[in-house]
C-alpha cells in the first residue's frame, strides 16, 4: 500500500471527514456481513482479557499504567513506521511492561487492518484495544469477533443516543470501554455513561493540535472511581509526571514509541524502568 500523505491541519473538521467515510464503509460491510453471521463469529471469540481491571491492577501495583499502540500511520503523520510487524511490536511493549495494546484498525487513515488487531493479541497475552471510529453496533459486535477486549468511544463523533447505544452493546458483549473526550462539554457528556475508563485526547481531532494542557484543564472533572487515562502527546517521562500529578493513571503512547529503532525500548525510557 503506497504511503497515504498527512491530512493538512487546517482542514475543516478531520473527524467530520474521516467519520462520514466510516458511515459509508460500515454500511458496505453490514451488506456483506449480516449481524446475525457476525454474532457466530463473535461466540466463537477467544476468551477476553479484562483490560479495564488490568489497568487498575497495574496502575494499584506501579502507580500508572501504559497502554502501547500499534499503527502504521496516521493523518497528521503519514507513515510512522515502514517497516511494520504488529506481531513484533506486541511482544516488543509485552516484555517491555505495558499493560495493555492499542491497535489501529481504520484503513483510509490510519492503514490498519483487523488483521493488525489479531496478529497483535496473538503475539501475547495483553488485552487489547481495539481503536477504531465507531458509530455504529454493528462494529461493536465486529469488534467482538475480532477478539479484541475492549472498544473506543470517541465522544466528539457521537450524539448521546449514539453514545448510550454503543456503550450498551459493549457491555452485552463483555467488552470494556474507553471513552474518549477533548473539551469540558465532551466530558460532561462522557460521565453521563455509566462505565468506562475516562480518556482525555491531548490532540483535538478536528485540528490534530496537541497539547498536554487538555488533561491538565479536564482531569479536575472526572471523579475519583473513574479511572484516567491520558492520551497522545506524551514523550518523556516528564510529561508522564506532569500528567499524573493532574490524576492520570493511564497513559495511552503510540507515535513517540514508533518513531524509535526500538519501541519497546522507548517505552522501558519512558516508564523509567
Amino acid at each position: 500500500m503506497n504511503a497515504s500523505p498527512p491530512i493538512a491541519a487546517d482542514e475543516n473538521d478531520i473527524l467530520r471527514k474521516i467519520c462520514e467515510d466510516k458511515r459509508k464503509r460500515v454500511e458496505d460491510l453490514k451488506r456483506a456481513t449480516p449481524l446475525a453471521e457476525l454474532n457466530k463469529a463473535a461466540s466463537k471469540a477467544p476468551p477476553l482479557r479484562g483490560f479495564a481491571q488490568t489497568m487498575r491492577d497495574k496502575a494499584d501495583r506501579n502507580g500508572c499504567a501504559f497502554i502501547a499502540e500499534i499503527k502504521k500511520a496516521s493523518p497528521s503523520a503519514g507513515i510512522i513506521r515502514p517497516n511494520f510487524s504488529p506481531r513484533e511490536l506486541a511482544q516488543a511493549y509485552a516484555k517491555a511492561g505495558a499493560a495493555c495494546l492499542s491497535v489501529l484498525t481504520d484503513t483510509p487513515y490510519f492503514q490498519g487492518r483487523d488483521e493488525h488487531l489479531t496478529e497483535a493479541r496473538a503475539a501475547c497475552d495483553l488485552p487489547v484495544l481495539r481503536k477504531d471510529f465507531m458509530i455504529d453496533p454493528w462494529q461493536v459486535a465486529q469488534t467482538r469477533a475480532l477478539g479484541a477486549d475492549c472498544i473506543l468511544l470517541i465522544i466528539a463523533a457521537l450524539n448521546d443516543d449514539e453514545a448510550a447505544t454503543l456503550h450498551n452493546a459493549a457491555q452485552d458483549y463483555g467488552l470494556d470501554i474507553l471513552i474518549e473526550t477533548h473539551n469540558r462539554e465532551e466530558m460532561e457528556r462522557a460521565l453521563t455513561l455509566p462505565s468506562g475508563l475516562i480518556g482525555i485526547n491531548n490532540r483535538n481531532l478536528k485540528t490534530l493540535k496537541t497539547t498536554l494542557d487538555a488533561t491538565e484543564e479536564l482531569a479536575r472533572l472526572v471523579p475519583s472511581d473513574r479511572f484516567l487515562v491520558s492520551e497522545s502527546g506524551i514523550k518523556t517521562p516528564d510529561d508522564i509526571a506532569k500528567l499524573k500529578a493532574c490524576g492520570a493513571k493511564g497513559f495511552l503512547v503510540g507515535e513517540s514509541l514508533l518513531k524509535q529503532p526500538d519501541p519497546g525500548e522507548a517505552l522501558r525510557a519512558l516508564m523509567q524502568l
